[in-house]
């Protein structure tokens, strides 16, 4: 019903609209979903840069899923559990289905869940930061996406970038409501 109905905008420029619409600060936007994850230079709520892995699940919310499953743990324990560890373990592997066996075989040699959750958090984590480093890192940075909601890889994250994370109350739909906000803007204009 609107003139602007067909008009295309990216993924890309939602996220950062959203993200800047809550956080009007935002240099950069960690969105780590449960088929990709992205990472958004932002500055004044415009994309500057932004880089995407969406080639595996390794490092999404696809692989948390199937490391909680091998280790028998629902996906919302992981953030809480990654949390109690003592001495998190080295998941090597950038493939999901050899970092399952790395976790059944850990867990086979008697290693604390907990630890072995808190290396896939990790792992998750340096896969993320290195996304960071391409594009580069500008405070404040926002956790999007569902994988924002495990405590685990937020704290893992800001571990390995020096700095602290946000993340919004409702973490899965920044990039709606960033839609939603450049409609409004488009159809105060017309």
């Amino acid at each position: 019903m609107v003139s602007f109905a067909n008009k295309k905008i990216t993924e890309i420029t939602c996220h950062a609209v959203g993200a800047s619409f809550l956080i009007p600060k935002t240099g950069t936007v960690i969105d780590i979903g449960g088929q990709d994850s992205k990472v958004i230079a932002v500055e004044n709520g415009k994309v500057l840069d932004f880089v995407m892995n969406d080639k595996c699940a390794a490092g999404n919310g696809r692989f948390v899923e199937v490391m909680a499953n091998a280790l028998g743990i629902k996906i919302e324990e992981v953030g809480d559990l990654a949390l109690r560890a003592t001495n998190k373990v080295r998941i090597s592997s950038t493939c999901t289905v050899f970092a399952e066996s790395e976790v059944i075989s850990y867990l086979s040699s008697g290693e604390r869940i907990e630890n072995i959750i808190a290396g896939v958090c990790d792992a998750i984590a340096g896969r993320v930061v290195a996304m960071v480093s391409r594009v580069g890192l500008r405070k404040e940075v926002v956790l999007t996406g569902g994988v924002a909601k495990n405590l685990g890889v937020k704290r893992a994250i800001e571990e390995k970038l020096g700095v602290s994370v946000l993340v919004p109350e409702e973490p899965q739909i920044i990039g709606a409501l960033g839609a939603s906000v450049l409609g409004l803007e488009k159809s105060v204009k017309n």
